[in-house]
């Protein structure tokens, strides 16, 4: 019988102030920077479920919703929503906090999968167990995003196999 953790314990929290270095032409943060602050909070959270080694193995997407200015606070939760034999769901929710005013909004949302590998194979990993009603849902509705996230996979070994053919 595999171990069980809660997605409580997988909780990750990241918060940065965002600096001119980190921001485009138009004052607002680089796309590039937020999703590398997202993979670097998803690989904590996916970490601390498996206490093993953990690699990206997908990122569903990642939506922009409402733009990053320069002097905001960025903060990143991620935490594991599901779990295969050795596969993780990870949600991140990205807010962001104007510093002067108190005003937030939530900035993006990403769902990326991580795989545990020990010896250079994945290694199975305790299953995840949602408590609280957003946790349930999250849970609930990953099996759905999973069917998306294997229709896109086929789709890009297709694109894959037309591009080794083209060149």
């Amino acid at each position: 019988m595999r171990e069980k953790k809660t997605m409580n314990e997988t909780k990750t929290i990241k918060t940065a102030h965002v600096l001119p270095p980190d921001t485009n032409h138009h004052g607002t943060m680089f796309g590039g920077k937020l999703m590398a602050y997202i993979d670097d909070v998803a690989s904590i959270a996916a970490a601390k479920h498996a206490r093993k080694p953990v690699v990206t193995a997908s990122t569903d997407s990642v939506d922009f919703l409402q733009p990053i200015k320069v002097g905001d606070a960025v903060t990143l939760e991620a935490m594991v929503t599901y779990t295969g034999k050795s596969s993780m769901e990870i949600c991140v929710k990205v807010t962001s906090e104007e510093l002067l005013t108190g005003k937030t909004n939530v900035a993006a949302i990403s769902f990326l999968t991580f795989v545990a590998i020990e010896g250079g194979k994945p290694a199975i990993i305790p299953e995840v167990v949602p408590e609280s009603e957003e946790e349930i849902w999250l849970n609930k509705t990953a099996q759905n995003r999973a069917e998306h996230r294997k229709a896109r996979k086929m789709h890009s070994q297709e694109l894959a196999e037309f591009f080794r053919k083209a060149y």
